[in-house]
This record gives structure tokens, sequence and C-alpha cells, in this order.
């Protein structure tokens, strides 16, 4: 069974980024679409796949990170405005039989990701 899934890394403490609100959408052919609202746990990663079984389609999909409102939270310094505000990712689901696994490793000043298992 195929899934989405995600986790994020608040490489300033070197540990998970509890609370960090993320947005999924997907390419509808006329702009984006948000499918869900979800929020990371205390282990940096969201309580179920965010999309699994006969919700997970091929598609072009973005996941948005909301990392100022989380960094603001934990009172570190990013910047008046902040430097990042919200990351999008933007990926491509081929195969919807697959886990797709979408990290975000993140500072105020910098981020990461890549495609995990």
């Amino acid at each position: 069974m195929g899934q989405l899934s995600t986790h994020v890394l608040d490489t300033v403490r070197g540990g998970p980024a509890d609370g960090v609100g993320i947005d999924l959408a997907i390419a509808d052919g006329t702009g984006w679409r948000t499918l869900k609202s979800v929020t990371t746990n205390e282990n940096g990663r969201t309580a179920r796949p965010i999309l699994e079984g006969d919700e997970l389609a091929p598609g072009c999909y973005e996941l948005v990170f909301h990392v100022a409102e989380y960094f603001a939270r934990r009172g570190v310094a990013q910047g008046s405005p902040p430097f990042l505000d919200a990351i999008p990712v933007r990926f491509t689901i081929v195969d919807a039989s697959a886990h797709y696994h979408v990290p975000l490793l993140v500072t105020p000043w910098s981020y990461s990701t890549y495609r995990g298992s």
C-alpha cells in the first residue's frame, strides 16, 4: 500500500521539530488544490502518513512547511521579517503503490530535503 510521509528535523537543536504546520496540495490543471493540513508531533512526524492507500494517486504535489511560526514559538532569532517563512517542496508521485518520504532538515537560514524511505 502506497503512502506519503514526512518528518522535520530542527538542525539548530539537533532534534525533531514539533508543532510545524504543513499543508499538502496537488496540481489540478488550473492551479493548486489543498488536500490536507497537518502538524508534526513531538517526534517531528505526523501522527499518520499524510496520504495512504486510495488517497495516494500519481500527480504533482506540494508540501508547504510553515517554519517561521515554529522558530518564533521556540524563541529562535530568524531575522525580521524571517528569512524563511513557508518552505514549498514540489515533487511528483509516479507509483501510487510506493512509499514516498519527503523529510525537511531546517534552520532559520537554510533547509534541505530528499526522497527518503
